[in-house]
This record gives structure tokens, C-alpha cells and sequence, in this order.
């Protein structure tokens, strides 16, 4: 008998895609010229939540609480390294439209292979990978990038095929979701999926300990900001557009394209900016995805039957993140729906009622469906004496 599915992390993984819609449809600024509230909320959080719920999908499936052993490991990572390259193969193509959006599947995928490393490892093990990887990837970061090729700021396509080194250095260190800082979102997902995610006691704890750590890091941040002479030299290396606080604040607020200047102050660590990849924007964002994660499920696991399907099927968009992802991509291209930042409502609309319709008629996403029968094949060959 299969593990009752956990209708509160497709409500997370809703969400997430709900976040990274908001902040590729609506306006970064508001009328007031300040930053506004959906970035606000779902700036780098998003993607973050995104992130650590596919270690927790990754966790799912490789055991939940023990990890698989033996011929049944390989076999699942043979069927999930299939799933990573086929999702990494959408990114690439993806990247070929002019949505004008970081599509993140091509990370995404590359992503999922280096936690095949992992899948291995018990909850704490795993908890206290995340924590240090937090801290030191970002240093490392930090040291490695100046020596790479400088980094473009178009999504991974398939025209870069042609330059791999190029390619690779954007996937690890340059790029929009550098893969080897991220990840530690990835780790804490895998950690968290090892974790009796029916206990309330545990989502109890995700959203305590989450919400600790995200306003710990925030507040540790603005302090560290503040010291003498850190907020002047941070600005000084923004030139005109950093000018005085209020410009060092806006470039922050709104975000830093993956990672902070490469060569700059070593003071750039310090920041919490969507997208910026320190250790305590990474430690925001995860505290802030431990939160939502245990919210679902504290909220789905009070309901009655009854009402948990009905929320099944209301946030069923969350069961197909590759396929409703891949059409947001697409209507932000003029192929399907001219970009219009005022869209929003009616992008939301459109993927939770493809979710609703096909959860209730119990069918899976068309991409998900192609990467779960291919994944299925490659675990069989394995398993097959």
C-alpha cells in the first residue's frame, strides 16, 4: 500500500508557483514608486520554496524517513537522474523563447542530480549539511566567480550547448539560480522529507524553528549593515544607482540577478536581497520556506475529508508544477499572450483551473505523465536482474 499522499505540500508547492508567477508578471515598483507588495513577499522566496520542496519530492521518493539501500537505490536514482535531465532538457528549450524570465528548470534539473549524492543520508546528517553549505558555499562563491567567464543574463538555452564551459559556469556559480550555493535549499528539502511530515509536533517545530531563523537573519543582516563605513562601500561599488542609503536600499530591495557583484567587498556576504545568494539571504529564504511548508500541513492536517479534497483539488496546480511552470513560460511570450504586467489575476486563474480540472478528474500533468513513464522505464532496467 503506497504512503497517503500529503495534500498540505501540494499547497506549499502551489504556492511557490503562484510566487514566481507574481514576480515575473507584476511590476517590481509600485505607484509610489516603492517596492511593491508582491515582490515584497515572494522576491527569492519563491524560488526558494520551490527549491526545497523539490528536496522534499526528493526525499518522497527515495524512501521518506529511510532511505532506500542496495539495487533499489540505484534504481530509483536511475529513474530520478532521467527525471532531472528531461526537466533540464524543458529548461534549455525553454530558454530558446523571449519570455524574458530566468527560467529556472535547466538549474532545476542539475539541481536533482547532484541530490542524488544525498539521498542516501538520515535527517540530521542532512539539517546540519544544509546549515554549513548555507555558510561556506556562498563564501566559496565568492572567491570562484572572478575567475570564471563573466556571466550572461540570458535563461540556459540551447544554443549554449555550443560553449558547455560558459554554460557550466552559469549553472554552479553565475547564473540566476547558481546551483552549487542552492543547493543548501535543496539539502533542507531533502532533510525535511526525512523528517514523520504527519506528526504535528514536526510542523509545529517547521514553522517555529523557520520563522526563528528567517527574522534572525534578517535582523543580524540590518545590523551588520549598519556598522560604520559598510553601507558607504557598498554603495560606492554601485556607482550612481547605489547613491546614499535610500539607493543602496533600493538596489537591494529589488534583487540582484543571482548573486552579489563578483570581486566585490567581501561586505556584500552580509545582504539579505532576493536573488543575492549570501549566507543570510539563503538563511532568510529557507527559514521563510520551513514556515509555509509546515503552515500547509498544520492547516490541511486539521480539516475533515471532506474539505481536504476540496482543497486538493482548489490548489491541484501544485501537482503539476513542470507542466503549469512551462505554460506560464509561454504565455509570457507573444506566441500564446502578449506580456502585460497587469496580468496577473488572469495568469493565476488560468493555472489553478487546468489544476483544478485535471486533480479532480484524478489525471496527472502531460509532462508529468512523459517524465514519470520515462523515470518508471529507467528504474525498471535497473531493477531487472
Amino acid at each position: 500500500m503506497s504512503p497517503r499522499r500529503l495534500v498540505g505540500l501540494d499547497v506549499a508547492r502551489c504556492l511557490a508557483l503562484l510566487g514566481m508567477v507574481a514576480t515575473h508578471v507584476v511590476a517590481t515598483t509600485g505607484p509610489d514608486g516603492g517596492l511593491s507588495f508582491a515582490h515584497w513577499l515572494a522576491g527569492g522566496r519563491a524560488s526558494a520554496l520551490f527549491t526545497v520542496l523539490a528536496g522534499v519530492s526528493l526525499a518522497l521518493m527515495t524512501g521518506r524517513r529511510v532511505p532506500v539501500r542496495g539495487r533499489e537505490r540505484g534504481a530509483r536514482s536511475a529513474g530520478l537522474a532521467v527525471r532531472a535531465l528531461i526537466v533540464a532538457s524543458f529548461g534549455l528549450l525553454l530558454g530558446e523563447l523571449d519570455s524574458g524570465l530566468a527560467v529556472i528548470l535547466t538549474y532545476y534539473g542539475l539541481l536533482f542530480l547532484l541530490g542524488l549524492v544525498f539521498v542516501g543520508l538520515r535527517a540530521p546528517t542532512l539539517l546540519a549539511l544544509a546549515v554549513v553549505w548555507a555558510v561556506l558555499a556562498p563564501v566559496a562563491s565568492q572567491v570562484v566567480r572572478p575567475l570564471l567567464p563573466e556571466r550572461g543574463f540570458a535563461s540556459p538555452a540551447v544554443g549554449q550547448l555550443a560553449d558547455p564551459v560558459q554554460l557550466l559556469s552559469e549553472l554552479t556559480f553565475t547564473g540566476y539560480y547558481p546551483v552549487v550555493p542552492w543547493l543548501a535549499y535543496l539539502l533542507l528539502g531533502l532533510g525535511i522529507g526525512r523528517l514523520d511530515l504527519g506528526r504535528r509536533s514536526v510542523q509545529l517545530g517547521l514553522v517555529g524553528f523557520g520563522l526563528g531563523v528567517a527574522v534572525a537573519a534578517t535582523v543580524g543582516s540590518r545590523l551588520l549593515l549598519e556598522r560604520p563605513g559598510v553601507a558607504q562601500r557598498l554603495s560606492e561599488e554601485l556607482g550612481p544607482r547605489g547613491a546614499g542609503a535610500a539607493g543602496l536600499r533600493r538596489q537591494i530591495e529589488g534583487g540582484m540577478f543571482g548573486n552579489t557583484p563578483s570581486g566585490g567587498s567581501w561586505d556584500w556576504l552580509l545582504v539579505v536581497a532576493p536573488h543575492s545568494t549570501t549566507p543570510f539571504d539563503l538563511a532568510q529564504t529557507m527559514g521563510s520556506a520551513l514556515v509555509v511548508v509546515g503552515s500547509c500541513l498544520l492547516v490541511v492536517a486539521a480539516l475533515p475529508p471532506f474539505a481536504e479534497r476540496v482543497v486538493a483539488i482548489v490548489f491541484g496546480a501544485g501537482t503539476m508544477t513542470l507542466t503549469l511552470y512551462s505554460l506560464h513560460v509561454l504565455l509570457r511570450t507573444d506566441l500564446l499572450w502578449p506580456p502585460d504586467e497587469g496580468a496577473y489575476a488572469q495568469h493565476a486563474l488560468v493555472l489553478l483551473a487546468i489544476g483544478a480540472v485535471l486533480v479532480a478528474l484524478e489525471r496527472r500533468g502531460p509532462l508529468e505523465r512523459l517524465v514519470g513513464a520515462a523515470s518508471a522505464r529507467a528504474s525498471a532496467l535497473v531493477r531487472r536482474p
